[in-house]
């Protein structure tokens, strides 16, 4: 099977229900990106700047 054949099945196999797996990896993903900002704020806040 080639890679357009693939490309093609999977396009069509979407289909038209709604899928919540996109909004649960987005929100974990902004959740990730929350813990690493807060990591960084917490780790520079008592540095001084130079």
């Amino acid at each position: 099977m080639s890679l357009n054949e693939f490309a093609v099945l999977a396009s069509e196999a979407g289909g038209e229900e709604h899928s919540p797996w996109p909004y649960i990896v987005g929100a974990l993903v902004f959740v990730m990106f929350l813990a690493l900002l807060a990591g960084l704020i917490s780790f520079a806040g008592g540095r001084e700047h130079s």
